[in-house]
Order: structure tokens, then sequence, then C-alpha cells
């Protein structure tokens, strides 16, 4: 019966210490999160920025004015060929996550989903 006892409180300590090493894991998935919420915030407000320095017009756009410039100034074949050019070439199983690559004839829309064009 000692024997048993024993091997219960292992069996206890052993859950409490894969539950402490659980929590531990999922704090840093947080922080990981975090950390990249925070450079992806950080790198939309430079860029955008940038765009407006270059186009102060463009704050004077609308949401959906702004959405047509776009469509007719950065999702074109030509700035497609551009970016294409810039980026270095991935395997297939990494470009996109595995999905479209650069061959798949898709243009890059910017918030990470491809659109035909």
């Amino acid at each position: 019966m000692a024997n048993r006892r024993t091997l219960d409180e292992q069996l206890e300590a052993a859950l409490e210490e894969r539950k402490k090493k659980n929590d531990r894991v999922n704090t840093l998935l947080g922080r990981q999160r975090t950390r990249d919420n925070k450079a992806r915030t950080h790198r939309l407000c430079k860029r955008g920025g940038l765009v407006e320095k270059l186009l102060p017009d463009l704050a004077k756009l609308s949401d959906e004015q702004f959405d047509t410039f776009v469509d007719k100034t950065l999702l074109t074949p030509h700035t497609k060929r551009v970016l294409d050019n810039l980026l270095p070439s991935l395997p297939a199983d990494e470009a996109n996550g595995g999905a479209d690559t650069a061959q798949g004839g898709n243009a890059h829309s910017g918030n990470g989903t491809p659109q035909t064009g």
C-alpha cells in the first residue's frame, strides 16, 4: 500500500510539473504573439506614413477612394513583376505558407491575401 501511495504522489507531482510547463509555453506563445503584433503595427504605420509623405493628397481620400486608388495603381501586372523581382525566390512549400507561389500568377494585395489580376 505504501508503494501505491508513493506512485500516486509521483503521478500528482508529474501532472503538476506538466501543468506548469504548459502554462510556461502558453505564456511564451502569448509574448511572441504580442511581439509580432507590435512589429506588424510598427511596420504598417511606418509604411503608411511613407506613402502619405510621398503622396500627401492621399490623406484627403475616403477609405473607399483609397481602396480604388490602390486597386488601380498597386494591383497591376507591372507592380506584381516589380514586387516579384524584389522578393527572393522561395521554395514552393514556403511561399505563402504553402499556398499560391509566384508561379501561380496571383498579385499581392498587401494584406497577405493573394488577388487575381
